[in-house]
């Protein structure tokens, strides 16, 4: 297995931690939060079946539910093209990113921000949401997915905190296979421009060598890839992420 299998590996059993029972086979992964927010129910790659057989499976097991399918490298060569063709759209293109921790550059911690662990789910989910577009009413069921998310890792919640008290910034640390994968990185849009996005990555990322990990990685979106470009990572491949 290559650095990069080992990453996509942990990316898929974290997504996995969301799903609530829907089938998954080794060559068409799928994952079913029912949280009606595409990116946290889809198609995790697409590796034998024909794309037409794929769209048809993934119809059935996610029919309920907005989703995205990741086509990237550890599906079939040509997917991404194949779905289009059937009709799909392209609503993104992500850097997969990593970084070896000890080589990564150092960030202050902006004045009056505090980060921590947090277990309070409802606050922290709330903080998460308004960045990453989880609407309001999606809120409640994304905290019940949290409370029973069920993965091969461990999830440590990191919440950044100003004086008040209020959530600024946000981090999940998901520790799987080795590596640290980072997801809900995200700052409030009224605290931006100060430091605090890259504090957060830098405190996920002393905590994971605090717990002997070596190596970090995570799914870059177009805002966020010139930080992590400054704090060390480096493009190691790209999902492309098709909506129908």
């Amino acid at each position: 297995m290559t650095a990069l299998d080992t990453v996509l590996a942990a990316h898929r059993a974290y997504l996995l931690g969301w799903d609530i029972g829907s089938p998954v086979s080794p060559g068409l992964p799928t994952y079913r939060s029912k949280v009606p927010h595409a990116p946290l129910n889809g198609v995790l790659r697409v590796r034998g079946p024909a794309p037409r057989d794929a769209l048809a499976e993934a119809r059935l097991r996610l029919a309920d539910v907005p989703r995205i399918w990741w086509a990237g490298p550890d599906s079939d060569a040509g997917t991404a093209d194949a779905l289009l063709s059937l009709g799909a759209a392209q609503v993104a293109h992500m850097p997969i990113m990593t970084v070896a921790i000890d080589r990564a550059a150092p960030a202050p911690v902006p004045a009056g921000l505090r980060i921590t662990e947090t277990t309070d789910l409802p606050e922290f989910v709330t903080a998460y949401a308004r960045v990453s577009g989880i609407r309001p009413d999606g809120i409640p069921a994304t905290i019940e997915r949290e409370k029973a998310f069920s993965g091969d890792g461990t999830v440590v919640r990191l919440a950044g905190r100003l004086d008040d008290g209020r959530i600024a910034g946000t981090a999940v640390a998901w520790l799987s296979h080795d590596l640290l994968v980072l997801y809900f990185m995200g700052t409030q849009p009224e605290h931006r421009r100060r430091g605090i996005g890259a504090a957060m990555t830098r405190a996920a990322l002393d905590l994971a060598r605090e717990r002997g990990v070596r190596t970090a990685a995570l799914v870059a979106s177009a805002a966020g890839e010139p930080l992590y470009h400054r704090i060390g990572f480096r493009t190691a491949g790209a999902f492309r992420l098709l909506s129908f």
